[in-house]
């Protein structure tokens, strides 16, 4: 499936995903990203999937799903398809629903991917460190993407785009959560001039198991240095949209591959299908793991390693 949900976003309300991208294809391999460290690192863009058939997809969803946006996000990179201005202009003849585009914005430096992204009516790009030094630590970009390069592009992208650009900052505790990095980001920040700055912290298990969110008084300091950032620290609420499965076993599978789920969410959704037992079965077969993060239960899908 190339579709998921909706989901619940701590930004879009309901969201309707779109992954054009195959698992762990991207130009960065974040220490923190929920889909494990990337294995499939490339700037090259692609016709990964027949581009009709995911748009078939997309309607078929928006049939019977109440999402607030449709929202390109994907299993890696999105600017990585090179499909994805095609299906963004169908999208915007075939329906009133907004777009939105969640991208690291590393390739913005190229025009045919700014002009791509255009008709989106918002696009939410990443800036996690204002100097090369915590770039290469924290995103770990492929080798031919230099912090000035991704720099410029998001200040070429704001000067063309004339829809909304929400800046996300995502803070990793003692990687760029310092006094320094701070002061650095807002800098980049106020090259890039974007309607909205939300601070993240990882909420999910990430790519390495050191990862932590900062302590609540570094995020207060990072609120004071930034300026008028909106701070996203919570965990997301609301149900899962599983209309197109077939069973509660496919629809934790298939949801906890691009959005992993808390223990209580995939009991949610085995509520809905009333398959009882199907979570405590996945476990003990294997199928789900469990693993802890910052007090929440998540289970994993049993491909879905990380951090190995």
């Amino acid at each position: 499936m190339f579709t998921y949900g909706p989901v619940p976003s701590r930004r879009l309300g309901y969201s309707l995903g779109v992954s054009l991208i195959p698992p762990k294809t991207c130009s960065y391999s974040c220490v923190y990203c929920q889909l494990g460290r990337t294995n499939r690192l490339q700037v090259k863009r692609e016709n990964f999937y027949r581009k009709e058939d995911v748009f078939a997809e997309i309607e078929r969803q928006l049939t019977h799903s109440k999402a607030d946006y449709i929202t390109f996000v994907g299993d890696g990179e999105p600017t990585l398809s090179a499909d994805l201005g095609w299906l963004i202009r169908k999208c915007k003849e075939s329906t009133s629903k907004p777009v939105a585009v969640i991208t690291n914005a590393s390739l913005l430096f190229e025009s045919g991917i700014r002009q791509d992204l255009s008709k989106a009516d918002v696009v939410i790009p990443s800036l996690d460190a204002g100097s090369p030094e915590i770039f290469s630590r924290i995103n770990r970009p492929h080798g031919t993407i230099k912090f000035e390069t991704m720099l410029r592009g998001q200040m070429d992208f704001r000067r063309d785009y004339r829809g909304q650009i929400w800046l996300e900052v995502m803070l990793v505790h003692e990687v760029n959560d310092t006094e320094e990095a701070l002061k650095d980001i807002r800098i980049a920040i106020d090259k890039i001039q974007p309607d909205r700055v939300y601070l993240t912290t990882p909420i999910r298990p990430p790519a390495e198991s050191w990862v932590r969110p900062p302590p609540p008084e570094k995020i207060l300091r990072a609120q004071e240095i930034i300026g008028q950032a909106i701070t996203v620290d919570m965990i997301e609420s609301g149900a899962f949209g599983h209309e197109t499965f077939a069973s509660a076993q496919q629809a934790i599978l298939e949801i906890g591959s691009r959005h992993p789920l808390r223990l209580e969410q995939a009991r949610r959704i085995e509520d809905e299908f009333t398959e009882s037992g199907i979570v405590d079965k996945m476990i003990e077969d294997k199928a789900l793991r469990k693993v802890l993060f910052h007090n929440s239960e998540y289970l994993l899908p049993s491909h879905f390693v990380r951090g190995q």
